[in-house]
């Protein structure tokens, strides 16, 4: 299927790695142009060598300053952005009682307010096109308890932001939407490590908490971008999609 994104300039935060850098693939085999950003110069580099033709912008989109300058600079390159995929994020801290306030400031300014920033700064180029699609890749943990406390408040900030957003923003042709992932699995991430630590608790908690039976895959987090990207999703607005083998809990 044709999902028409070729030529697309698409820019995806949190790119060199994960999920970030599995969508940023599936777009180039769309025959997007993409751009991608990552705070690690080598990560950046290392990720290049395995995708290719890809753009690459070192910045700390926690910075303020940062955000500001790669976005001058990658309107500069490219003239324009189609489509922006807000996936930087990790999670820190431990207990409510246990974390400092500093870490959720921390976790917010790395989840939320990095998606709530660069979302500004694409969207006058946007309205001056009347098109465009931002997608914030948040979590089924932003809609239901599982994950750590500053990691959820984060994501379900974000949630609410895309909506918030996409009504503000459709009636200048700018579509926005999110993807909610559940558990997945890759090398870097942070189940690998706890399946090499304790492979039998892993499997447990497969068994009993994803109803697929196995984690999901980057390429299926990106399968359900590409479409939300894509004009085949254009009465999409606002939405955030649970991609999780069934493991959210949530009805709705």
């Amino acid at each position: 299927m044709d999902l028409g994104l070729r030529g697309k300039v698409v820019v995806v935060t949190g790119g060199s790695k994960g999920i970030g850098k599995g969508i940023a693939a599936s777009f180039l085999q769309e025959g997007a142009k993409v751009a991608i950003i990552a705070r690690n110069q080598a990560s950046l580099e290392e990720a290049k060598a395995e995708l290719g033709s890809v753009s690459l912008y070192q910045a700390d989109v926690t910075n303020q300053d940062q955000r500001k300058k790669v976005f001058d600079a990658i309107i500069k390159d490219f003239k324009q952005i189609d489509i922006l995929i807000n996936n930087a994020g990790g999670s820190n801290g431990s207990t409510i009682a246990e974390t400092d306030l500093a870490l959720f400031e921390e976790a917010m300014q790395l989840n939320f307010f990095s998606a709530v920033e660069c979302s500004k700064l694409v969207l006058p180029i946007m309205k001056e096109k009347k098109s465009g699609v931002i997608i914030n890749i948040s979590s089924v943990f932003g809609r239901e308890s599982g994950g750590k406390p500053t990691y959820n408040s984060a994501k379900a900030a974000m949630i609410s932001f895309t909506k918030s957003m996409a009504d503000e923003v459709i009636k200048d042709g700018i579509r926005v939407n999110g993807v909610a992932p559940g558990s997945i699995l890759h090398p870097t991430g942070n189940w690998q490590r706890r399946l090499e630590e304790n492979p039998e608790k892993i499997e447990k908690f497969i068994k009993d908490e994803i109803p697929a039976g196995r984690f999901g895959t980057v390429e299926e987090i990106a399968n359900v971008v590409l479409f939300l990207a894509s004009e085949k999703a254009s009465w999409v607005v606002g939405a955030t999609v649970n991609v999780d083998g069934g493991q959210s809990k949530a009805n709705f």
